[in-house]
């Protein structure tokens, strides 16, 4: 079966509007479009403190506290006239205009009432819970057609939980929640930042817009053309080259988009075609395009928008969320590539001819080394720079450096003039050809200047140099976009001698007026592609408002971990599952705040239970991983339709290709649960490189399993053999457990003075026992210990939080001081004045034993039986 719609008219229907209803509604959704990225730039700006300066009026400045409150206006309004709804495509019926004022009404009630909603808290007025109703009801029809139907149904069962919950005296007995009135319900989701404008919204304000325009902004001005055509370039001429390139143009682009589906059809609309030409069939063909497109959500610094809720769920700096997320992604990567390269040689394919010299895959390993130290050598450069004008012109280097910005800019365009313009491929061309990558990237290398520039805000900091911050990274680097988006294409006619005269003859476009349309069309895009999640990140308010207001994580968290039986693996598969099955109809950021939200504390919980410390990071990760995983799962997978209507497969088919393809990504999360390293945390130079090797070649492997073939086809007792050397390279600490203890536990008086021989800085785990807060049944759970100080046990202890009463051989806990860690750990779950006393049943140290990684050496040297085994069976070249 294929599906008779475009890729292009599935991005519409999914990310962008369908609505086709005449030039005044497209006129007024255009101008809608540019005034929201306007907007948003401004806020994000220095100039409303300028203007309120400079004109006394407060309310130029003071929009910007509002500012979450007119995004979600124009995201309801733009929803509401650019998605249509029972079929009406070429108009817009009354109800809609409808629509739209009530949802205009009920986010700008909030605005020009502010004052007198800030006099009552919580006594809402008739109006408020009017108005608020209003919103509800207009956010959640705003939602289907955008979205659809799925997103509605769990944040209507969350409301159903708010408003009927109180008469079930089982969520009564697990919650103590009483239930809420209307009014106080509807003051909580939307007359305050607890529910609808809440922390989600607010990211989606402040961060997720600017780099979605950023992207927009970079894949109109060509940036994104330039991304496929360098790969293409690098790539193409491999084995299997087309999907090679499709896989690292696949990256690029997901570094600066939010969107799968988009993305998919961005790159696929060019690499799908080649694949098919060289004999991919259609299925894998559109399958590799979908592993591709949605793995782009993993890529820092983006991320699909997670990574900037992470910040806020986690409570970690942004640059840890890119730290984290970073080797993940590169090591998914990799094996995808792999993956293609092993697709290839089953088929016994080629790559595209190229013109001029051959690139190898060292030669291209060398590139890539030289462009990553090329990179780090003109960052220290530049700070080596600053650093020398510091004591000239402190704070005022920036100057220098925008000048030096310049100047770069201006030699890249003057080079790029040197070579014909990157321009995207006939995509139904017969030709064959890979371009040549010399004139290629130099053709087009301007665009990463604004990619540094976003990296350089995000990422470096010195003595005298401090990291932006997301939103301000993400402004700066629009506005260099914009320069660039603006600019190119006239600087460029100029330097290559073009006068008008020229331009008139030879009957090319004026550079200034496509430039200035590029420009414009990055606006609509932006704001385009920041409607579902607009719209997303409101609705998803409306379930962790609900969450605050009743406490629904713990009916969720006690029957997933009842089902799991205290089990944290079943746990863990049962959060995948559940993941997945939302995943099918949640956009990825939609499905991260929703299941995070519910089950993060649970896997943080169940882990502490069985003596497993997992840091939070590694659960939201987890928890992002399997949402990305839906967008290609069948049969809902919508990336996987776009890749079809482009390969002209059947969709289902390449939705099952793809999540075969993907399931080495399905691996990752279970790893970095049990294995922190592969997440960089406490993790030094060196060692992390170590990490990055041997877990590349440890996914490798799996790959080579999921694929049956290596070398040769693998028979069944080879990727059995292959299975266990995946399982020793990721979790080698699991085999010298069984070895030799990790820790050393005591219990009573011992305890204490383990406690104060353990050095300054040095990591105890204290296993605590204490009655349930709700239920009352005793309970365990782990936290762990770092004195900071010399001290007795008892001081020790007292210090960081935590009081303790010797009992006999019994260490009587109190509940820990408010504002410590162990508050939040301890307090909010367990009863510290029941009839069962809270107690340190046991403290743990740590044991000096041989390293862990001894134990990569008996997995390699069964790695190379497998190769020795194999190769004899090979058929052709690995390369």
């Amino acid at each position: 079966m294929t599906d008779t719609r475009t890729a292009e008219d599935m991005v519409a229907e999914a990310d962008t509007g369908a609505r086709n209803a005449g030039p005044f509604a497209a006129s007024l959704i255009f101008g809608l479009c540019i005034a929201w990225s306007l907007f948003q730039l401004y806020i994000a700006s220095k100039l409303p403190g300028v203007l309120a300066q400079a004109t006394g009026v407060s309310m130029f400045a003071n929009i910007v506290a509002q500012a979450r409150f007119v995004h979600l206006a124009f995201a309801i309004v733009l929803a509401t006239l650019a998605f249509p709804m029972f079929g009406h495509r070429n108009r817009i019926p009354l109800y809609d205009w409808a629509l739209v004022v009530l949802g205009t009404s009920a986010c700008l009630y909030l605005v020009v009432f502010r004052f007198e909603i800030a006099d009552r808290p919580g006594l809402w007025s008739t109006s408020d819970i009017v108005m608020s109703g209003i919103g509800m009801s207009v956010l959640m029809i705003a939602v289907y057609r955008s979205l659809g139907l799925p997103l509605v149904i769990i944040a209507s069962a969350f409301l159903s939980l708010a408003f009927f919950g109180g008469y079930s005296e089982w969520v009564g007995s697990i919650t103590n929640y009483g239930g809420a009135s209307f009014s106080k319900a509807m003051g909580h989701y939307w007359m305050q930042t607890e529910g609808v404008f809440g922390v989600a919204l607010g990211v989606s304000t402040s961060m997720i817009f600017l780099f979605v325009l950023f992207g927009a902004l970079l894949e109109k001005a060509g940036g994104g053309n330039w991304f496929i055509k360098v790969a293409i370039a690098l790539l193409g001429a491999l084995r299997g080259g087309p999907a090679k390139a499709a896989v690292l143009s696949s990256m690029m682009t997901g570094m600066i988009s939010g969107s799968s589906i988009a993305n998919t059809v961005t790159t696929g609309t060019f690499t799908i075609p080649l694949m098919k030409r060289i004999g991919f069939s259609p299925e894998k063909a559109g399958a590799v395009e979908v592993a591709s497109s949605t793995n782009g959500q993993l890529t820092p610094p983006v991320m699909g928008a997670a990574a900037f809720l992470m910040v806020e769920y986690v409570n970690i700096p942004y640059i840890e969320v890119v730290k984290h997320a970073f080797l993940p992604a590169v090591i998914s990567y990799i094996a995808l590539l792999y993956i293609v390269h092993l697709e290839s040689l089953k088929l016994g394919l080629q790559g595209l001819k190229k013109p001029g010299r051959h690139i190898g895959v060292v030669m291209i390993m060398i590139l890539f080394l030289t462009g990553f130290f090329a990179m780090a050598a003109l960052t220290m450069l530049v700070i080596g720079f600053r650093a020398l004008l510091e004591p000239m012109m402190p704070d005022a280097t920036i100057y220098p450096a925008l000048v030096l910005l310049l100047i770069a800019y201006l030699a890249l365009l003057f080079v790029a003039s040197r070579f014909p313009d990157v321009v995207p491929d006939d995509p139904n061309s017969t030709a064959v050809e890979a371009p040549r990558l010399t004139p290629t990237f130099l053709g087009g290398a301007y665009y990463a200047l604004p990619i540094f520039v976003l990296v350089w805000n995000l990422m470096v900091r010195t003595d005298t140099l401090d990291r932006l911050s997301p939103a301000l990274s993400a402004f700066w680097a629009t506005v260099v976009m914009i320069i660039v988006a603006l600019t190119h294409r006239p600087l460029k006619q100029m330097m290559r001698g073009q006068t008008h005269a020229h331009l008139a003859a030879s009957q090319t476009h004026n550079g200034f007026r496509v430039a200035f349309g590029d420009f414009v069309a990055g606006l609509e895009s932006g704001a385009r592609n920041m409607i579902g999640i607009g719209v997303a990140t409101g609705a998803a308010g409306i379930i962790v408002g609900t969450i605050s207001l009743t406490g629904a994580h713990q009916i969720i968290g006690q029957v997933i971990e009842t089902i799991a039986g205290g089990n944290l693996i079943i746990l863990l598969v049962l959060v995948a599952i559940l993941s997945l099955i939302l995943g099918m109809g949640l956009p990825t950021t939609a499905n991260y705040i929703v299941v995070s939200s519910l089950m993060a504390p649970v896997i943080v919980s169940v882990g502490a239970q069985s003596g497993l410390i997992v840091p939070l990071i590694a659960v939201h990760l987890f928890v992002f991983y399997f949402g990305i995983l839906a967008d290609d799962t069948p049969p809902v997978g919508l990336a996987a339709y776009a890749a079809a209507a482009i390969s002209r497969g059947d969709p289902i088919k390449t939705g099952i290709v793809g999540f075969s393809y993907d399931i080495r990504t399905a691996l990752l999360p279970f790893m970095f649960i049990f294995n922190t390293d592969l997440l960089l945390i406490d993790v030094g130079p060196a060692k992390a490189v170590m990490v990055f090797f041997v877990s590349l070649i440890a996914m490798l492997v799996f790959a080579a399993v999921t694929q049956g073939y290596f070398i040769a086809k693998t028979r069944k007792w080879e990727a059995g053999v292959m299975i266990l050397i995946v399982f020793m390279l990721f979790r080698p600490d699991f085999f010298l457990d069984q070895w030799q203890d990790k820790y050393t536990e005591t219990t009573g008086a011992a305890a204490l003075t383990a406690i104060q021989e353990l050095p300054p800085g040095e990591t105890a785990r204290l296993r605590i026992s204490a009655p349930d807060f709700d239920t009352g049944i005793v309970g365990t759970t782990t936290v762990t210990f770092t004195p900071e100080t010399e001290g007795s046990g008892l001081d020790r202890l007292d210090a960081a939080g935590l009081t303790v009463i010797e009992d006999g051989d019994i260490l009587i806990l109190e509940e820990p001081f408010p504002g410590t860690p162990y508050f939040e750990q301890l307090a909010n779950d367990y009863d510290f004045y029941g009839d069962a006393p809270a107690q340190i049943e046991a403290v743990a140290i740590e044991n000096e034993r041989m390293a862990k990684e001894l134990f990569f050496i008996p997995a390699l040297l069964l790695l190379l039986l497998i190769v020795a085994v194999q190769r004899p069976r090979a058929t052709q070249p690995a390369f």
